[in-house]
């Protein structure tokens, strides 16, 4: 009875101290087995990884080198020496600014009592006032006459940047003999006569206006200062901005003032191209003096 009772007890001891190496060496294995699996998995994505980081560093690189490409061929093409030339004719003009106008016009352009400031009026309205010889100003008038410039292209150039690198304002319009031939004379005229006929008269030899002021004859303009006082409006000249009149609405009109003040008169004598107050008084004076001279003659044999 004790021996039998005895084996039952002694069987599951050793089942369970037999049991107990397997069980714990099974969680090993297979910790070994995963980290062999990790290896080779990791050692299998290792080349594929590098290839890709060697793909991506290539692409990279032909894209900074496409870019490089297309700056160079797309990329302005101003360099140093026009950025040094432009800020050379502003000094330039500068002084010949401060020498000639600042009197007028105050040491930073921004105006006194005797002128009005320069400030955004851009490079257009300084070329114009001063090719024309209307600036700088002798004394203080009603209205500036055209005169011969007192200063050189180069000069008026230089002037012309610095009040334009004030700031604002139109720049001086590029009027090429192409667009001059090419232009519509009779749109120009059109537009001529329907903007400024009034005031130029119809044959562009200019009229009085009010207050001692006066539109100027336009005989001696040249198409660059004919759209220069439209864009600019000088005097007691209105704006013509883009919307108004474009630039080949500005070309034609241009051309149409050309075409009138060089054109020779089909008649003979012009008379000033004044239209017909002149050739009435012409009439007048040669005509009808003429006849009354011969009646006077008629009558003066017949009482003899």
């Amino acid at each position: 009875m004790t021996e039998t009772s005895g084996t039952p007890s002694d069987t599951p001891s050793e089942t369970s101290s037999d049991s107990t190496p397997s069980e714990v060496a099974t969680p090993v294995a297979a910790t070994k087995r995963s980290a062999r699996k990790r290896d080779t998995s990791a050692r299998k994505r290792g080349p594929s990884a590098r290839r890709r980081r060697r793909s991506s560093a290539l692409v990279l690189v032909f894209g900074l080198l496409a870019t490089g490409v297309l700056w160079t061929m797309l990329a302005p093409t101003g360099n140093a020496a026009q950025t040094a030339d432009a800020n050379e004719a502003v000094r330039q003009g500068r002084a010949l600014y401060l020498q000639g106008c600042s009197t007028c016009h105050g040491l930073g352009a921004q105006g006194s009592n005797t002128g009005p400031s320069l400030v955004g009026v851009g490079a257009a309205a300084v070329d114009f006032q001063v090719s024309t010889g209307r600036m700088p100003l002798a004394a203080p008038a009603a209205q500036a006459d055209r005169k011969p410039p007192i200063y050189s292209a180069t000069q008026i150039d230089q002037l012309s940047a610095y009040v334009a690198s004030l700031g604002g304002g139109p720049e001086v319009p590029k009027v090429t003999d192409k667009e001059l031939s090419d232009a519509d004379l009779a749109h120009g005229g059109e537009l001529y006569r329907a903007n400024c006929a009034q005031c130029h008269q119809a044959v562009a030899q200019g009229a009085p206006l009010t207050y001692g002021k006066f539109a100027p004859s336009l005989s001696e303009s040249t198409p660059t200062q004919i759209v220069e006082a439209m864009r600019t409006g000088p005097e007691s000249m209105p704006v013509f901005g883009d919307r108004q009149l474009n630039d080949e609405d500005a070309a034609a009109v241009a051309a149409y003032i050309k075409h009138l003040t060089d054109t020779k008169s089909p008649g003979g004598f012009s008379l000033g191209k004044y239209g017909p107050v002149p050739e009435g008084l012409l009439a007048m004076l040669v005509g009808i003096g003429g006849l009354l001279v011969v009646c006077l003659w008629i009558g003066a044999r017949q009482k003899v």
